[in-house]
């Protein structure tokens, strides 16, 4: 369990440092290096027993970012011997070779790595005597940004013959030099494009609204003939300057609606009628002059007489209108009775003498706003209606 904790420490320091440090690539460039060793002849695990120093020339190099191989030369100092062999034949000085794989759990671009490892190794233990044996063990390599390497091993080696040799440990401390680095080259320049401009007005084809067609900055590439500030594309008159509220087209009368679409182009009128002036009986009628009484008399004078068959004559000319006939004045019953005889006075007027219908009139009298001696007429608004004669409010103060 402490082995599988210090692993993942491990792992994780390696995950956090890797990113300060930068490394040639993922996996291993050749490299040679030496280490100092320490075997264990007695087999004696988890015990150590008696170690006997050595050394180690070697080689690495990578297969793929996760799988290396080393082969290395083992110079061991020991009495080792097994009473198998011929002591007259036993030496001081061990020779070893080694051939092993090693399965990385991360690829060459970080700083812990550790890793599996077996091979198979030749060993010389005494003269001309050759023995095979293969290690498997863990380790952990130390990555110095590619620069170089340091290894610690552990190796558990088995004897393929016990008569010659005895399985063993290894324990190996060394530090590998790269001397063929996987330096990755440095990319050229990026190559800088120049944006095409098939209309050559400083907008860019990708920026262009109308890349085939000069024109300014302000309308994205588009020209514009008129001046107006509106693209010829989005511009209904193209020809003739307009505000961009009416697509680019004129409007001489300012009526919102452009000349091309105005039956009155020099007159203003509302858009549902084409531009023209609506005909409504306050423009065919016009504005209608009021009458004007003597001071408490209900009678007509000759220029009140006049007055209204002016009236009367615009009436008959359009005979579809009706005309408001306003008296004013209600702070008395005497003013209110006299209101409404002005008010009744002209509206018989007009049925006896000019022969104007009496459904043609809106009665009112007592209104707030006017002379007390003067009745208005004004055409009647669309849709406005009202009586033609109401009761009078004080019969007994009536006036002829």
């Amino acid at each position: 369990m402490k082995q599988l904790k210090l692993t993942f420490a491990l792992m994780l320091m390696s995950t956090l440092v890797m990113a300060q440090i930068e490394f040639d690539g993922p996996k291993k460039a050749s490299q040679i290096g030496f280490s100092g060793n320490l075997v264990d002849f007695s087999a004696s695990l988890p015990k150590v027993g008696k170690v006997d120093p050595g050394f180690s020339i070697m080689f690495w190099n990578g297969l793929t970012n996760h799988l290396d191989y080393s082969v290395r030369y083992n110079g061991l100092f020991s009495n080792y011997q097994k009473p198998a062999n011929d002591l007259n034949r036993f030496t001081d000085y061990k020779n070893e070779a080694e051939l092993s794989f090693h399965l990385k759990a991360l690829s060459d671009d970080h700083l812990f790595n550790p890793f599996l490892s077996a091979g198979v190794g030749l060993g010389n233990y005494a003269k001309s005597i050759f023995t095979p044996y293969a290690p498997v063990g863990l380790g952990l390599q130390v990555n110095l940004a590619s620069e170089g390497y340091i290894y610690l091993q552990g190796n558990y080696r088995f004897a393929f013959n016990e008569k010659r040799l005895d399985n063993n440990t290894f324990f190996s401390l060394g530090v590998a030099q790269p001397f063929g680095r996987r330096i990755a080259p440095t990319p050229p320049p990026p190559v800088v494009e120049i944006p095409k401009d098939t209309d050559n007005d400083g907008i860019p084809d990708y920026l262009d609204a109308c890349p085939n067609e000069a024109g300014p900055k302000e309308l994205n590439g588009c020209p514009d003939r008129d001046g107006d500030g509106v693209a010829d594309k989005d511009d209904a008159c193209p020809d003739q300057a307009g505000p961009k509220e009416l697509n680019g087209c004129p409007d001489r009368d300012g009526d919102g609606v452009p000349d091309k679409d105005d039956a009155c182009a020099d007159t203003p009128g509302p858009a549902y009628n084409k531009g023209c002036p609506e005909v409504t009986c306050a423009t065919t009628l016009g504005t209608l002059p009021g009458v004007s009484f003597v001071a408490n008399s209900n009678k007509l004078t000759n220029d009140a007489v006049a007055t209204l068959a002016a009236v009367a004559e615009k009436m008959r000319a359009n005979p579809n209108c009706k005309v408001v006939v306003t008296g004013y004045c209600a702070a008395t019953k005497k003013l209110q009775q006299l209101s409404w005889d002005h008010v009744n006075k002209v509206i018989t007027h007009m049925i006896e003498k000019e022969g104007i219908s009496g459904d043609r009139f809106i009665f009112s009298s007592g209104q707030d706003g006017g002379d007390c001696n003067t009745v208005d007429l004004r055409a009647a608004s669309e849709g406005e209606d009202g009586p033609n004669t109401v009761a009078p409010p004080h019969p007994q103060l009536r006036r002829n």
